[in-house]
Formats: C-alpha cells, structure tokens, sequence
C-alpha cells in the first residue's frame, strides 16, 4: 500500500508530506475461502486497506508510533487474525545522506 502522509520530526515533512510503503502480512486459515471462493470466508483486504489508510493520514512524528497505531486498528477490527506483521517504510528519509528508505516492522495477532 503506498500513501502521501505527512510523518514525521522535521518540519518540511509535517508541510510538504512524504511517500510511504505499509505491508500487511497475515497467517490466516483459508481452507473455507479455497472451497467456497466466497470473500464472507477470507480476511477482506479492501477493510484492512481502509484501515491503514486512516491511520496514515493522522501525522505522527515517528514511523514506530504509525506502525503501532496500524496494528492496534487491526488487531481491534480483526480479533481472530492469529498472526500478522506490518511494515511502515518512508521513501528517501532525511538522514543526511543516501538512503531508498526506513522501515519499522512490529508484529499483532491473537497469538504474540
């Protein structure tokens, strides 16, 4: 999923926004989505792409503090879900040098 959002400490990133990459990885039973080819009986991607998305468009200064939020909203919206990871990335951060990204992976479900 990727979104404009304005995270972050700096001032230019709160005003001029920056480019942000979230993966959603789960571990979820499908046997009854294999046979049925029913969404009722699989985790519907288009409501956890609504989650997420209201998440990034709330500012937050650091990257942990978004990929908290987007897992908390999940684990809240999807109880069941026994393992999930979501990785928040910002493109090009403001490291004083080179860098495609920086990434925060944290870790949700069920069952930690």
């Amino acid at each position: 999923m990727e979104f404009l959002a304005y995270h972050g400490c700096l001032a230019s990133e709160k005003e001029d926004g920056g480019h942000f990459v979230v993966d959603f990885k789960a571990t979820v039973d499908l046997a009854a989505a294999e046979q049925s080819d029913s969404l009722d009986d699989t985790l519907d991607y288009s409501a956890v792409y609504r989650l997420v998305a209201s998440e990034m468009a709330t500012p937050s200064n650091l990257l942990e503090n978004v990929a908290y939020r987007i897992r908390a909203a999940i684990e809240e919206a999807f109880p069941t879900i026994p393992e999930f990871e979501i990785s928040v990335s910002k493109k090009n951060p403001p490291v004083g040098g080179s860098a495609a990204s920086a990434k925060v992976t944290v870790k949700g479900g069920c069952v930690r």
